[in-house]
């Protein structure tokens, strides 16, 4: 069997301090299946330009780690990565912003990581490269000569050509992704988006590229496993325990403004001045992780929540109760899981996502004698395979409120039939499938 060469911008040692996110679960999963070797930058940041690339092994699979300088990170990271691309792949343009040093930075972190990353390959291997970071890379490595296959996915939405056109370097973009001989999308939308810019930019006359749709899945047994040996754990215990018999509304989300909680606590804060009747019988959990909390975006999301948070509690709390306890910590995947299959209702409700893993492990956290009821943003990738939720638009404040009630509110068969046929879903398009159909794809792209 060929090995197998995975690259991420980040590098994820696993570890059981936090919850991974769904990039590095599922590279993990298919290094652990098919050997090989995880290459990437550390998370460390160095004045030593010369330093060698740093190899790890950890369960039988091999990490290779760079560094970056603090300039690298702040022109390729924080720059051109997150506040060009990733605002503008999720359609938020009125948070993208461009310059052309940040541009340099990418593409010069591009050229580093193929420089670094050649002298590691051998003949036989298959490279799949992650993620909107890594868009030139395939490119880099063609002009060092690297023969091998590449493949190239995108967790996170690819924009429309007329959304896309905001970046002064849209069609390098394009171009740049015509030097895989695979690029895989979310859904089959994104990739229609992906076709309609190669056609704009090579006016008719584009170059051919494989591409293809595989939604990014997960280990449903292991999910189902996890939630159920959480039941029994103190800190799930305690949590339900807190809870003195009111039903629980969770959402579990990396802090960041693509996931809609500002929007999402304001319809709370709608809900509960319509269902008078409801505030003392529920509360709603927020877990939102700190994320990239050295940006200014970010810092803001986080006092716009704490101060929703401050109103709505403020308003509606009593002495014994408390509508919204927000938390910006990280827990064990597994907590999180028996946190969801503790919960009568699930929220997840992102302005844009690619696909949201939250969504499907709260499905398949839930106990299918008494499932739970998930509510679901229609523009998330999820979306295309869950219509077992209650979909909603995150915009929609009214809507979202609704939905609330709808969920806490829908009968025990209902429930069922819905959680069901989600499951099958889930099943059907796994997190193996996901990585063997990829793999293969990359096989017949270069036989």
């Amino acid at each position: 069997m060929s090995r197998l060469v995975c690259v991420s911008n980040r590098i994820t040692l696993p570890r059981r301090t936090a919850a991974p996110g769904g990039l590095a679960v599922g590279v993990l999963a298919a290094m652990r299946d098919n050997g090989g070797l995880w290459f990437g930058w550390s998370g460390e940041l160095s004045a030593d330009t010369t330093a060698p690339t740093a190899i790890t092994e950890r369960d039988g699979v091999r990490y290779a780690t760079i560094d970056l300088t603090q300039m690298q990170y702040d022109r390729y990271y924080k720059g051109f990565c997150n506040t060009s691309l990733w605002p503008l792949f999720h359609y938020l343009s009125d948070r993208f912003r461009y310059d052309h040093e940040w541009h340099d930075g990418y593409l010069a972190v591009n050229r580093l990581f193929a420089a670094r990353l050649a002298p590691l390959l051998e003949p036989g291997d298959r490279i799949w490269v992650h993620d909107y970071h890594l868009i030139p890379l395939a490119r880099e490595l063609r002009a060092l000569g690297v023969t091998q296959p590449i493949g190239f996915f995108l967790h996170i939405p690819f924009p429309h050509i007329e959304v896309l056109r905001l970046l002064p370097v849209a069609a390098e973009i394009i171009r740049d992704l015509t030097h895989y001989d695979l690029v895989g999308f979310q859904t089959e939308a994104d990739e229609r988006s992906f076709r309609a810019g190669l056609a704009r930019v090579y006016a008719g006359d584009a170059p051919r590229v494989r591409t293809g749709a595989f939604p990014i899945g997960i280990d449903v047994d292991a999910v189902i496993a996890e939630a159920g040996a959480a039941m029994r754990t103190d800190p799930v215990r305690r949590m339900i325990g807190g809870l003195l018999g009111r039903r629980l509304m969770i959402g579990v989300d990396r802090l960041d403004y693509s996931k809609g909680l500002v929007e999402r606590f304001s319809a709370y804060q709608r809900f509960l001045e319509r269902n008078a009747e409801l505030r003392r019988k529920l509360i709603y959990l927020q877990i939102a992780p700190l994320s990239r909390d050295d940006i200014q975006a970010y810092s803001q999301i986080r006092q716009a929540l704490e101060q929703a948070t401050g109103r709505t509690n403020g308003r509606f709390a009593d002495t014994d109760w408390t509508p919204i306890r927000y938390l910006n910590k990280n827990f064990p995947h597994g907590t999180l899981m028996g946190f969801m299959r503790a919960a009568q209702v699930g929220i997840v409700t992102p302005l844009r996502d690619g696909m949201n893993l939250v969504a499907k492990e709260f499905v398949a956290a839930q106990d299918p004698a008494d499932p739970g009821a998930l509510i679901l943003s229609s523009l998330a990738g999820a979306a295309h395979e869950l219509d077992g939720a209650v979909i909603v638009n995150p915009y929609d404040l009214r809507g979202v409120a609704q939905a609330v009630a709808a969920a806490f509110a829908m009968p025990l068969a209902e429930r069922q039939q819905r959680h069901a046929a989600m499951l099958a879903a889930l099943r059907r398009r796994d997190l193996h499938a996901w990585y063997r159909g990829f793999l293969g794809a990359i096989d017949a792209a270069r036989p």
